[in-house]
């Protein structure tokens, strides 16, 4: 198998690192060498979080380099929209339909920028956007945004559902369980806004925000 590159981006509080951790577990019951790295710097202020996730026959790094992407999950759009180079020319971006105002927004030296969906779709090769906060509402858990994604993103890779369901019901803490598969199921189901977009290239990162 050839090495799959999934980084998973958002800010702090979204559960981006126990995402990882569910992509991890599906790995290694597939019998995949995996490795992670996580970086969130002032995450526990709503600032940045990424998370690198790496798993084939034999991973020796486990940072995905700018451009080697696969798939980028993105829990928020603007930080989508920032770690667009490091995905592939042809590879998958999916992004819950949310903003969360970083702090140059906050404080007023910034504003949120218009259009980012619009402006990604047109820079990945497969697009898939998904109101995930409002399904997870619906669920009846706002926390459970995670996992609506990752059933999203689980169409996309090869594993079962009911591999991802045995992934969850191994990682996430047990009375959360049941929760946490339904809302798996629900993103797993879910018709999202999918495009296909002409690649451009260039750096996209907005560095004022």
């Amino acid at each position: 198998m050839k090495t799959t590159n999934i980084l998973i981006v958002g800010v702090g509080g979204q559960g981006t690192l126990l995402t990882s951790r569910i992509i991890g577990t599906l790995a290694l019951n597939s019998g995949y060498d995996v490795k992670m790295s996580e970086v969130h710097g002032m995450a526990q202020r709503g600032g940045s979080v990424v998370t690198h996730v790496r798993f084939g026959d034999r991973i020796l790094s486990p940072l995905v380099e700018p451009g080697k992407a696969d798939i980028i999950l993105a829990f928020e759009k603007l930080e989508a929209y920032r770690w667009l180079p490091y995905l592939k020319k042809d590879g998958i971006m999916v992004v819950n339909d949310q903003e969360i105002d970083p702090m140059p927004v906050i404080v007023g030296a910034s504003r949120y920028p218009d259009g980012l969906p619009e402006k990604i779709s047109c820079r990945c090769g497969q697009f898939a956007l998904i109101r995930a906060l409002d399904i997870a509402e619906q669920i009846g858990n706002a926390k459970v945004v995670n996992t609506v994604l990752l059933g999203v993103l689980a169409k996309y890779l090869e594993a079962s559902p009911e591999a991802w369901q045995k992934a969850i019901e191994e990682t996430v803490p047990p009375k959360t369980i049941e929760i946490n598969k339904s809302a798996f199921s629900k993103g797993y189901s879910t018709k999202q806004e999918i495009g296909k977009g002409k690649v451009h290239g260039g750096n996209v990162l907005e560095q004022s925000i």
